[in-house]
């Protein structure tokens, strides 16, 4: 198949850092927007973004835009796209998506006049009245922001996120994605010293060894798109084998971990070795006032409680000003910390030197970095 057009959603705040990445891996035509990355590969590529991209949400093949303010509009500009390029006679194709700011505000009406556009295409195409959609899922996701329309249609699946190895968690996780941009933004090389004292089910323990044994993150999971006639398994086998080709071995990083809860501690450790870098981490139990980081080079980026998780609000404040009493400067360590406190810097008694916004699923966040020496 030619170069196809993807759009990749991401989560606000880490547009460009997914952007950066897609380039790296090779793609062309990268560029970042609010809420998504758009980009153009070969079949390849497809596979490629979706073995490999530790920030993105999902990957989409953009079918095609077009501006629509009816539903005549709607209905036209969707069967006017190449449907059967992609879609058999007997494929699956559920249609779903949102609308914002515009005037084709119904969703359910919206999700209807699609599937029929859809329908109508495929019956000049294959010269048939009607589809049973008993083979292959294709799923149609439509957006609609300020009446222009974008049809695509999903090759992930289960989203990015979900690398496979985060089947039980603790009660308040924190979305692979981010964590991976987290680690991202505080630097992560293969010979780092890594902390994380509230270390929960690992995440950011697993993402930072991942991400310095440059272990793509969906090397052990499946995608929708296996299953696309268009595409073939031999794009997948050649990436997945790529992306063995290139992972780091016999690195020198450490990753340590603490939490006040025992189950937590297990747990991170039972998600490393299922992350494939159970060498790498080590986790134990420890309380945040016990909290000391060697006094040599070292990073540590963590996702304390705070009031909207898991601790009221005064006791969260206090977590913070006990955290700024623990993490010490001057011998080389730096430190990155998630909150959603707009005055977590007066409690944490130090003002940042960076500050990055980003969005824990719906909850607008800060990324507090301290990293010059004191």
């Amino acid at each position: 198949m030619d170069k196809l057009k993807l759009t990749a959603p991401c989560l606000f705040g880490t547009e460009s850092i997914a952007a950066n990445e897609f380039r790296r891996m090779g793609f062309e035509d990268v560029t970042a927007e609010n809420g998504r990355v758009l980009l153009s590969g070969d079949a390849n590529m497809l596979a490629r973004a979706n073995i490999c991209s530790r920030f993105a949400e999902r990957i989409l093949i953009n079918v095609g835009e077009f501006e629509a303010v009816t539903f005549s509009e709607l209905f036209d500009g969707v069967k006017a796209l190449p449907w059967s390029d992609y879609i058999g006679k007997d494929d699956a194709f559920p249609v779903n998506g949102w609308s914002i700011d515009s005037q084709l505000f119904s969703i359910p009406d919206c999700q209807s006049i699609i599937k029929k556009a859809i329908v109508e295409n495929l019956k000049a195409k294959y010269k048939i009245s009607y589809f049973e959609e008993t083979g292959t899922e294709y799923k149609i996701r439509f957006s609609i922001h300020k009446n222009t329309v974008s049809m695509m249609i999903d090759t992930s699946g289960e989203g990015l996120h979900k690398r496979g190895y985060r089947r039980n968690s603790n009660d308040a996780p924190l979305k692979e994605t981010l964590a991976a941009a987290m680690c991202d933004l505080a630097r992560i090389y293969p010979d780092t010293r890594f902390f994380d004292p509230f270390c929960g089910s690992g995440t950011l323990l697993i993402e930072s060894a991942m991400m310095a044994a440059n272990i793509a993150p969906g090397i052990r999971r499946n995608f929708a798109a296996e299953r696309f006639g268009f595409l073939g398994d031999k794009i997948w086998r050649e990436e997945r084998a790529r992306a063995r080709d290139l992972i780091r071995h016999n690195i020198d990083f450490g990753a340590q971990g603490f939490d006040i809860d025992k189950s937590c501690v297990e747990l991170t450790l039972n998600n490393a070795e299922k992350a494939g870098v159970g060498k790498y981490v080590k986790a134990a139990v420890a309380d945040i006032r016990d909290f000391a980081p060697p006094k040599e080079r070292s990073v540590t980026v963590t996702n304390p409680p705070y009031g909207e998780r898991l601790l009221d609000l005064k006791s969260a404040e206090e977590l913070y000003r006990i955290m700024g009493e623990r993490f010490v400067m001057g011998d080389g360590q730096k430190y990155y910390i998630i909150s959603p406190h707009d005055e977590f810097e007066k409690h944490f008694g130090r003002v940042a030197d960076k500050r990055r916004k980003l969005y824990n699923g719906m909850i607008k966040c800060q990324l507090f970095m301290y990293f010059k020496r004191t």
